[in-house]
């Protein structure tokens, strides 16, 4: 029999692979928060598939994701960014990069690590829904608008409370699953 799933996760293997294995699962290490925090970015105003299938070329161009590599990239590496047809192309967006690993790495200077200050927001457990129907999942919440204020306040672009929202459904701090998907309280 074939596991049911959240009505967001279509047919496409790539989609079923992240609904499966990454989605709304707990993450506490800062480099793979910071790879969502960059790739969520990336998604504004773009379906989220269309970021999972460059999520590669994005790990090539972006230097593994490391944050403290991409905190010193200069105006040439990021305008040879702008030439990569294997990412999302959008200048601020790509701008944004750099400005968010400098941001990122003075949190984790003041809360000693990224993760410690995330998930203070949610004392350190998930938050869990009991939602029926995709319909029902909100985009944003109080929660969503709160941290998205103060990452802004610290420097971070593309960062409203849509994104974080998204973001903290990839990261686990919310899970978001609906009741009848097999991933639900796992």
């Amino acid at each position: 029999m074939e596991k049911k799933r959240c009505q967001w996760c279509s047919d496409d293997p790539l989609y079923i692979k992240y609904h499966d294995e990454e989605w709304g699962k707990p993450v506490y290490d800062d480099a793979t928060l910071f790879e969502f925090i960059l790739l969520e970015g990336f998604q504004a105003g773009l379906s989220w598939i269309t970021i999972l299938r460059k999520r590669e070329n994005f790990r090539k161009a972006f230097d593994g994701f490391d944050y403290k590599k991409i905190a010193k990239y200069n105006d040439a590496k990021l305008e040879f960014l702008r030439q990569d047809a294997g990412i999302i192309r959008n200048r601020l967006k790509i701008l944004s990069a750099k400005t968010n690993a400098l941001a990122f790495m003075e949190v984790q200077k003041e809360f000693g690590s990224f993760s410690k200050y995330l998930w203070a927001f949610v004392n350190d457990k998930p938050i869990i829904n009991h939602w029926k129907t995709m319909e029902e999942i909100p985009a944003t919440t109080e929660l969503s608008d709160q941290i998205s204020k103060d990452l802004k306040k610290r420097g971070f672009k593309f960062v409203g409370s849509t994104i974080v929202y998204a973001f903290m459904q990839a990261v686990g701090m919310v899970d978001d699953h609906e009741m009848s998907c097999w991933c639900k309280g796992e």
